[in-house]
């Protein structure tokens, strides 16, 4: 009968640990990491922290120094000397060669082309002609200053243009080629973008006009081989044309030559503002040999004989 009542066995009286919850213990090693994480950074923090204390790191940025800054220039040669960016191609390891701009303002046959001819010969002289016997190009300011820009950037090319360590670069200009017109304007363009002025003309304006009559009567006649040269290239072609004896008008003669007279110095009135030479034929041609030296106020190349 006490068997009966005492219905608990063995079994019942033995407890059994409860399972452990997977989460938690997933929970308490995250934690730890975390904390262990913090820690770690923020002692290195404060290590770097002590470093920046000694010392900081410095960082230099080397530019570039602009051509201007990297040669020697006097202050008042600055305004005369430029350093051109061509668009249409690169001056290379010359791009620090400082350029001068320059213009020769005659009258024809004053001996323009054959002083051309001589600062050609020159290998870093560029002297491109006469530009603006074209209409075109003069026939407004606009399309002037734009055609200058192109010259002195080094854009313009003919048979003068040069490499790209041309030290001067210029044109041939005539008074009567819309120079006078515009003179107000150019006088500016000149000094703003420092360009020198080189005047040459003839003392004996009788032997222009002689010149002149001469010309003309080659274009006609053509005694050349039945060609036209406006500048003869040997002796043996220069007595050909001398052979021609013009007829001159003695009435309009005096004020033909006044006429002149007047345009070469109203020019040089107009321009005497800017930086220039004056020059003379027949000053040139008496010296067979023309040296343009490296302290010439103009033009500043290196030194060589030009003949």
């Amino acid at each position: 009968m006490a068997d009966d009542l005492c219905f608990f066995t063995k079994e019942s009286f033995i407890i059994k640990p409860p399972k452990k919850n997977p989460l938690v213990l997933k929970m308490a090693v995250l934690i730890f990491v975390m904390v262990c994480g913090i820690y770690v950074c923020s002692t290195r923090i404060k290590q770097i922290g002590g470093q920046s204390s000694f010392g900081t790191l410095n960082i230099q940025v080397i530019e570039k120094k602009p051509c201007e800054a990297a040669i020697d220039i006097q202050p008042s040669e600055k305004p005369y000397l430029h350093f051109p960016k061509p668009k249409t191609f690169d001056r290379d390891e010359c791009a620090c060669n400082p350029v001068r701009y320059f213009a020769i303002l005659s009258t024809q046959r004053s001996g323009s082309g054959w002083f051309e001819t001589l600062l050609n010969s020159h290998i870093n002289i560029s002297s491109n002609g006469e530009i603006f016997s074209v209409k075109v190009r003069r026939s407004n300011i606009s399309t002037i200053v734009e055609t200058l820009d192109r010259i002195y950037n080094l854009d313009w090319f003919t048979s003068a243009s040069k490499n790209e360590c041309t030290a001067a670069v210029g044109l041939k200009w005539m008074l009567n080629q819309g120079l006078m017109q515009h003179h107000e304007e150019i006088v500016e363009y000149f000094k703003t973008k420092g360009v020198s002025a080189i005047f040459l003309f003839r003392r004996n304006l009788l032997r222009r006009m002689v010149s002149i009559l001469a010309n003309s009567y080659d274009q006609n006649a053509k005694p050349l081989n039945g060609t036209h040269k406006s500048h003869v290239h040997s002796t043996h072609e220069a007595e050909i044309l001398a052979k021609y004896k013009p007829t001159i008008n003695i009435t309009l003669l005096i004020p033909n030559l006044k006429q002149v007279e007047d345009l070469v110095t109203k020019s040089m009135q107009y321009f005497k503002s800017t930086r220039h030479i004056i020059l003379y034929y027949e000053d040139i041609i008496n010296n067979h040999t023309v040296k343009i030296v490296g302290s010439s106020r103009v033009l500043e190349g290196p030194t060589k004989r030009l003949e």
